[in-house]
């Protein structure tokens, strides 16, 4: 109880003594509440995905294709704040049945995974979160259920129901005793009413002054001082001052917040794009789309990115665009579909949209967070040009280290590569790693090695879950005829062993050239142009000049004269292929028939705040550390930062040959794109040819602009 109580206390106070402050100094609540509300904004950015993906609906063994969109929450606009975002596959018991890292461009990123052939019918989730995302999991996260059906495998069809909402519930009418209580009209056109009503000891206590507080994802539209002199106070507030979206009301007085209470502004424009297209063609024939901007959407003509899909199953008015997904995003979670029954956030009436906003809370602003003199420190930060590599440093009975605790993390190769962290007082550690698409070979150990600590490395991919429930439905229940069809579709292909994978996309950023961290060094020796020798401590002795290898009271000792004849203190920093080596053992018993090179540092050399007494690093034939025993405390690991994504490609019946083709194509999605880019023109033509199957195929294509607008359109084509 004592600990529950801290918190409020602690707020308070913090109120309290703010309001002194005020009566002493003559402080201005409105700024306090704006300096205090855009500095947590600053320090707690909200990131939003959506996964655009090319159906709803698959067989076990097809490709899956998808388009990642990472929006900032306060701006709306593409986010560049993350470069990686991790997506993932879950079966209804919420284990993940695949796992992608994927590389963001300026807020997007295309991917493509592979469903497995053994999965068995259900409902699976496609779950998407970014490095700062998993700071606020398991509801700051992307969510989406597709349907998987394998008519080979006989078990019923599982489902998977999860809460979406958040936890708490709001409510604009507080305890009868609290002596204010909030009504919101928000039906007349131009204006917002406010009524809030007071008793008279309420008015007295905080004579006669509330603050009128008023945001939308994290941007102030309204902060005002007003005075409550009678039992019911009307404000109205134009609505042109109310960005489209939820927007927040908050009643201060002089302790803090009161109440809130969520309103919904709707968008008045209209569908900015337009699409032309045929509404039926034969088979093997060609499909030409032209997308342009409306006359009346001029504003969209800086359309970051367009991705869009050609293929067969349902349309399902539940299944959710972009420009509704971001009404509510992950701040507010997402209604459960079946009370709104299937029709889109931004086309129900005020009235219904307000009244389901009762029921909700925000998972982002949290004003006893944004009124707090703490600072807000986060596991996992953003990741704008590198990756962490995290993890924990424990003891043999697998204690938490103390804190700054050294850890060394090496790249095997010929140019050595060096870096150094310290843990915090939990154990966890963090490194950074460069961003790309190339596998790397990581070695990680602690800085001493006769201290017994055990190296963990953590996974990239958060297990932090939301809670489901499993049913199944009847055995009785019918496969729907569109997933026969697609069944057979996919086994054709698979038969003639067609794909829609193509050529491996151009990674945005190109690997980094490895550079030796020490530099020059001040001696270097070529071992082939010399006579071989039969051990390194005869190399040491004959060949290499200020270093000695020897063999003392059962253990051997490595130490370095600088140039004017003095020994250097301490233990040199001693490295094969750049791996820091503890047991000069290792380096004792190596053939010297195996070594190229040995670079030596005569001096003191620092790295950040760690320092080498010396250096003396021996170069492979091989350059991969695979001449050398790995310290029994160290880790090694071939870590890949990103994953490879692949292009789409489909057939091109514009000759006749290819037209006559006796192979089947048998395509579920005809045409998969995640990068449309309009012209000068505000104008983008695709073509694409159709299958041999006669069905309705739906064209969906999401989008949203640089400013932040968002596209959503679908339409339906029939091969006949």
């Amino acid at each position: 109880m004592i600990k529950k109580l801290i918190p409020v206390f602690l707020f308070l106070l913090n109120f309290l003594f703010l309001e002194s402050a005020f009566g002493q100094i003559q402080m201005n609540i409105p700024d306090y509440i704006s300096q205090k509300f855009q500095s947590y904004c600053k320090s707690v950015p909200r990131e939003e995905i959506f996964v655009h993906t090319d159906r709803e609906e698959y067989i076990s063994g097809e490709d899956l294709w998808f388009n990642i969109y990472l929006i900032d929450r306060q701006s709306f606009k593409p986010s560049s704040n993350s470069k990686i975002v991790y997506f993932e596959i879950l079966n209804p018991e919420n284990s993940p049945v695949l796992q992608k890292k994927i590389l963001l461009d300026n807020g997007f990123g295309p991917g493509q995974v592979v469903l497995p052939d053994t999965l068995s019918s259900g409902t699976y989730t496609i779950r998407a979160y970014t490095n700062w995302m998993k700071n606020f999991l398991s509801y700051n996260c992307f969510l989406k259920d597709i349907k998987v059906y394998n008519p080979l495998r006989t078990k019923v069809f599982r489902r998977s129901a999860r809460s979406m909402n958040l936890k708490g519930t709001a409510t604009d009418v507080l305890p009868a005793n609290s002596g204010l209580n909030l009504k919101v009209n928000n039906l007349k056109q131009d204006s917002l009413e406010i009524f809030i009503h007071t008793d008279e000891k309420f008015r007295s206590e905080n004579k006669n002054l509330i603050y009128l507080f008023i945001q939308t994802h994290g941007i102030i539209n309204h902060l005002s001082a007003e005075k409550i002199a009678q039992e019911i106070t009307r404000i109205a507030i134009p609505k042109k001052s109310l960005p489209p979206g939820i927007n927040q009301i908050t009643i201060f007085d002089s302790n803090g917040p009161v109440c809130d209470r969520f309103i919904y502004t709707p968008s008045k424009e209209k569908q900015a794009l337009t699409l032309h297209s045929i509404e039926s063609c034969k088979q093997r024939n060609k499909v030409t789309l032209e997308i342009e901007i409306g006359n009346e959407s001029s504003d969209i003509s800086d359309l970051t990115n367009l991705s869009i899909s050609v293929a067969s199953g349902t349309n399902s008015p539940e299944i959710m665009d972009l420009n509704d997904y971001l009404v509510l995003g992950t701040e507010f979670g997402l209604f459960h579909w079946s009370t709104i029954k299937g029709e889109k956030i931004t086309e129900l009436p005020p009235e219904i949209m307000d009244s389901l906003l009762l029921t909700v809370k925000s998972n982002w602003i949290n004003w006893e967070s944004i009124l707090s003199n703490e600072v807000q420190l986060f596991k996992y930060p953003l990741k704008k040009e590198t990756q962490y590599l995290s993890g924990r440093l424990l003891t043999s009975n697998l204690q938490p280290v103390q804190a700054d605790e050294i850890l060394l993390m090496s790249t095997p190769g010929r140019e050595a590569v060096f870096q150094y962290t310290r843990t915090d007082k939990d154990g966890n550690f963090n490194f950074k790693v460069h961003i790309d698409e190339e596998p790397k070979d990581l070695i990680l150990q602690p800085d001493i090695k006769s201290k017994n600590q055990k190296v963990y490395v953590e996974s990239s991919f958060s297990d932090q879950y939301l809670q489901t429930e499993i049913f199944v439905d009847s055995t009785s229940e019918l496969i729907p005829s569109f997933i026969s069809r697609q069944n057979i579709n996919y086994q054709v292909r698979k038969i003639y062993g067609s794909s829609s994978i193509g050529d491996r996309l151009t990674p945005v950023i190109p690997p980094l050239t490895a550079k030796r961290f020490y530099g020059t060094p001040d001696f270097e020796l070529i071992m082939k142009d010399f006579i071989k020798l039969d051990s390194m401590q005869e190399v040491f002795f004959e060949l290499v000049p200020h270093v000695a290898l020897e063999y003392i009271n059962s253990v051997y000792e490595m130490s370095i004269v600088d140039p004017f004849g003095n020994k250097l203190d301490g233990v040199p920093g001693i490295m094969i292929d750049g791996v820091i080596i503890k047991d000069l053992s290792i380096i004792a018993n190596l053939d010297p028939e195996l070594v190229e090179k040995i670079d030596v540092v005569w001096d003191k050399y620092r790295v950040g705040g760690y320092l080498f007494n010396g250096i003396v690093n021996i170069i492979s034939k091989t350059g991969d550390f695979n001449s050398g025993t790995l310290p029994v405390d160290a880790v090694r690991l071939h870590y890949s930062v990103i994953d490879t994504v692949c292009s789409f490609v489909s057939p091109d019946y514009s000759s006749t040959e290819m037209k006559n083709s006796r192979l089947a194509d048998f395509r579920n999605t005809l045409y998969w794109n995640s990068s449309i880019k309009l012209d000068k023109n505000g104008k983008a033509r695709i073509e694409f040819w159709s299958a041999d199957i006669k069905s309705d195929y739906i064209i969906n294509i999401q989008g949203i602009t640089s400013e932040g607008k968002t596209v959503s359109l679908r339409k339906i084509i029939k091969v006949k």
